[in-house]
This record gives structure tokens, sequence and C-alpha cells, in this order.
């Protein structure tokens, strides 16, 4: 089965259905030498920051930062905050890939996660006709 996200609309409809939340995890899914390969922007969080879990046939990326608030804050009157706090998280459906081999790296601001596809077993069993 192919690597899908969660949610089972076209394309045409990610803006109108995707969560804000999920519009901060923007990702670019590609297949090369036998593997899928997620690319994830996630700026300005730490690799500790980050989780990717399996479970169910999903894999979960979860971006958690804190806001934290030092005593140079205290002073200061935000007239905008646009920086990213929260918790964040996207899913992908893996179906019949090899979640026991997945790789996962983040640098610079982007998560990337290797995937590898299951090989294939042929099950096929001839019966002799008597």
């Amino acid at each position: 089965m192919d690597l899908m996200p969660r949610r089972f609309f076209d394309d045409m409809f990610d803006d109108f259905l995707t969560s804000r939340k999920e519009q901060n995890m923007k990702c670019d899914i590609y297949e090369k030498d036998g593997n899928y390969h997620i690319e994830m922007d996630i700026p300005g969080f730490n690799k500790e920051d980050i989780s990717v879990e399996t479970k169910d046939g999903y894999l979960t990326i979860t971006a958690d930062k804190k806001q934290e608030q030092t005593e140079e804050d205290k002073d200061k009157n935000y007239i905008r905050r646009e920086r990213v706090y929260g918790k964040y998280e996207r899913s992908f459906y893996l179906g019949d890939l090899d979640e026991d081999h997945i790789d996962a790296s983040f640098e610079n601001g982007m998560l990337n996660i290797t995937v590898p596809k299951k090989e294939v077993v042929d099950t096929k069993k001839v019966i002799e006709i008597k």
C-alpha cells in the first residue's frame, strides 16, 4: 500500500480541510531506491521537541514547543507574535511498509524520514491435482 496522508480527499481541498497546525508542517513525499522519503520543514524547533512514532499502521510526527517567558519578555508590549509555539501533529498511513526499519534525522529545521518498502514475499502455493 502507498504512503498517503490520513485524509482521503483530493489535493484540491487540502487548503480548505487542512488544520492550521498541519499547515505549519509542510512536507514533500517522494519515492526513490525502493524507499519512501518524507522531507518536512519544522523551523524553530529543536530535535528534542520532535517525536516520530508508528502505531496501528500510521506514522505520526509530533512537534511540541513550549512558549517560555523570561524576565526580559515581561517588559515587552508585543504588537504581533508570529513565531510558532504549541503542539503540532501530522500522520500518514503506512500500510504494508517496513515499520521496523524507518530512519529519521533532523538538521537545520528539516526532518528527513526514510520508510523502506517491505520485500514482497511470494506466498503462491501450487496445489497438486490428483
